[in-house]
């Protein structure tokens, strides 16, 4: 007889294990507490077989049933249904172990260790927002390369042109990582080159290396009226001439009051070495006005709205506020600036590359770079800051001064 759901909702536990069939070897298994689960009884290859199809209700009668046909189908096919199901539960396994954001999450602990914080966080973050969302559950290997187009589509069409490649680039990476650890067999991003519009043409940071305007700029720095980190960032930035990111990060444990220096350590720099910064008498007087307010927390420059530390693209907003346009100055303009008129001024070109902090192609040397020409270093950080300060004493007093009038005859 054939069972209803009614009869099979009424079956209570009686102490002994209970069997009751629905025809076809599918029966409902009954333990003695009354703990309900549907199996199927076949034969394969000439020996009896038990199939474990699932636990009632969550299995229904009508599931348990089509679960029937499904075996006796394979069964009609010379496939035992219970090695089939170990090798479905396998394979699922094996896809959950294989997914695209475990492998991505793998290579990124593996080949991590050397980036900077920065850079780290700019790729965990990319691929998080841009591309997890969408394909991160996915096996690996299942992925086509018009798929993976589809999710470079969504950040390219929104005008995010440099973010679309690089996502392409590390995505990339990360297929050629699941090669060679067998998680699939091809990287599709290669199919993907040319498939993504160029980044356009990049121009150089704009700086402002007029004197003049120098001396209108550093004055317009001290009427900024965002919060105080950021003014005290935007204001110290001219002295200091490092990388927006390497300045919206400095911790107070870099800084030294007593030597005047402030040491990044390397794994927050772009080119992975430490880096000294002295500071001029300028520079230490807005670091430490900013200590009484801050100093007391583990950021110079702390962020808003619950962050760690300002973000560079902050010193950014600030320069479009007082009215930059990005054709004019920006933040990393403040480096262009002070090569520029060092390099006019005379100053040898290995100090203002060593302070600025550029990429040593030998790496020997590079080890020493963070402390070469300090002593030299040091004189012209001051030098150059007594130049800011007199260019912007000059423009105070041409702002100060009355307009010339003209007697009339």
């Amino acid at each position: 007889m054939k069972l209803t759901d009614i009869f099979i909702k009424r079956i209570q536990g009686t102490g002994k294990v209970q069997k009751r069939s629905d025809g076809g070897g599918l029966f409902l298994y009954i333990t003695p507490a009354g703990g309900k689960s549907w199996r199927l009884a076949y034969r394969f290859m000439g020996k009896q077989k038990l199939l474990v199809i699932g636990p009632y209700p969550e299995v229904s009668l009508r599931d348990a049933r089509e679960r029937k046909t499904e075996a006796k189908r394979l069964l009609l096919d010379h496939i035992d249904p219970s090695a089939a199901k170990q090798e479905a539960k396998a394979a699922a396994a094996s896809a959950v172990r294989n997914s695209f954001e475990l492998v991505a999450r793998e290579w990124f602990e593996k080949y991590s260790g050397g980036w900077t914080q920065s850079y780290k966080d700019r790729v965990l973050h990319r691929l998080e927002h841009e591309v997890f969302p969408y394909l991160g559950k996915r096996p690996i290997k299942s992925i086509s390369a018009s798929e993976f187009l589809a999710v470079l589509r969504k950040v390219e069409n929104r005008g995010a042109i440099s973010a679309a490649h690089l996502a392409l680039r590390e995505c990339g990476r990360i297929f050629r990582y699941a090669i060679v650890t067998d998680r699939t067999e091809r990287d599709i991003c290669a199919d993907l080159r040319g498939a993504i519009r160029p980044v356009p043409t990049v121009k150089h940071y704009a700086a402002i290396t007029d004197p003049r305007s120098i001396g209108k700029l550093m004055l317009l720095l001290e009427s900024y009226p965002g919060t105080l980190p950021v003014a005290r960032a935007l204001q110290v930035a001219p002295f200091l001439f490092v990388r927006p990111g390497e300045l919206a990060g400095a911790e107070w444990a870099e800084v030294d009051f007593e030597t005047a220096e402030w040491r990044i350590p390397p794994e927050r720099m772009k080119v992975r070495q430490p880096h000294i910064v002295p500071l001029s008498r300028q520079a230490l007087g807005i670091l430490r006005e900013t200590y009484i307010v801050t100093g007391q927390g583990r950021f110079v420059f702390p962020g808003r709205c619950g962050r760690e530390n300002m973000r560079g693209a902050t010193l950014v907003s600030a320069l479009r506020y007082l009215g930059y346009k990005p054709d004019e100055m920006t933040s990393h303009g403040f480096r262009g600036m002070a090569s520029t008129i060092l390099h006019e001024k005379g100053y040898n070109r290995d100090w203002i590359e060593r302070q600025l902090a550029h990429a040593e192609r030998n790496s020997v040397r590079a080890a020493y770079n963070h402390a070469q020409y300090l002593p030299e270093r040091r004189k012209m950080m001051q030098e150059w800051a007594d130049y800011l300060t007199e260019l912007k004493e000059k423009a105070r007093q041409e702002a100060a001064a009355p307009p010339l009038t003209f007697a009339a005859f």
